[in-house]
Order: structure tokens, then sequence, then C-alpha cells
């Protein structure tokens, strides 16, 4: 199998996107929410990745702000959400590869770690570990067994980051937090 190119999401890549965040999740409500991000003071474009082959979009993955609350002081960190592949080209290692890429280009950034919600066996493969276990919370929907909150610190991880991670109000439509 030939090797997808990841690259950052460029502005014409929009449409494509849309259809394989609809398509992976089976519903136009991440799509909806990366249109959101794009729109939102929390967004990263360098950290908007698409895996492309032969000019085809089939994944995209992106990272954005999220708080971190302690307290009387609210940080900025970085949060990947949503992840997406084309169903006919999952189980291929493409989102792994995104996620990856987008975790490297974070960590280049300064970016101290990021925050995520999702499988603990998927992204535990990749390096993220229980949330819980360095003092950070996440707001989970009622069906996420707690470990699907995880972390994964970077190279500028601060011990000091604890607290409890608020979603910027693009993912209001998502959440039942």
């Amino acid at each position: 199998m030939k090797v997808p190119t990841i690259r950052p999401e460029a502005p014409e890549d929009a449409v494509a996107v849309a259809a394989v965040v609809a398509a992976a999740f089976a519903s136009r409500a991440e799509a909806r929410l990366v249109e959101a991000i794009r729109a939102s003071i929390d967004y990263i474009p360098e950290l908007s990745l698409v895996a492309e082959l032969d000019g085809q979009v089939l994944g995209h993955v992106m990272i954005s702000h999220a708080s971190l609350d302690q307290g009387s002081r609210r940080r900025r960190v970085a949060m990947l959400s949503p992840l997406a592949v084309a169903p006919l080209h999952q189980r291929r290692g493409i989102g792994s590869t995104l996620v990856r890429e987008a975790v490297s280009r974070a960590d280049e950034r300064g970016e101290p770690l990021i925050v995520l919600e999702g499988s603990p066996d998927y992204y535990g493969r990749l390096g993220f570990e229980p949330a819980a276990r360095y003092g950070i919370e996440m707001p989970l929907p009622s069906w996420a067994a707690p470990e699907a909150a995880q972390i994964m610190r970077l190279a500028s991880y601060d011990p000091e980051l604890t607290g409890r991670v608020t979603y910027p109000p693009t993912f209001d439509e998502l959440s039942e937090h």
C-alpha cells in the first residue's frame, strides 16, 4: 500500500475534511465541530492535519486549545479532537500516523501536554496515559470510562499543570458534559 502524505490542512480541503469526518463518525455533528473550531480563537492552523493519497483526503486530525482551570488560574492547553479516517481506509495506520505527526508538531511548538477524550486502548498504544494520574480531570459523557480522559506529556511538560479541563464553547453541541 502506498503511504499517505501528512500535511497541514489547506482552506481548499474543507469540503473533503467535512466528508471524511462525517463518514468516520456517521454524523454531521463532528464535521460541524471541525468548522466551529476553525472559526474560533482556539484554532491552531498548523496543528490541523490531513492524510492525503493521490490527491484524496483520507484522514484528518486537529489539535486546538482548551482551558485547564487551576482554581484562581486558567491555562491554555492543547487538546486533540477530533481524529477521523474515511471508513474504507481505517485500520491501515492512517489515524496513528496522523496522531503521531500532530503530537510531534505540538511538541515542536512547545506545548507542554495534550489532552483528549478517547479509547484508552487506541490512544494508550500511542503514548497517552490516564489524565487522573497527573492530577487532571476532564468532563466525560456518562457512557465513557474514567480512563477515556487522557494526556500525553511533551518535552516542556510541567508537573504543576493540574486541574480541570474546560472544553471551549465550540464543543457544546457534542457534549453532555
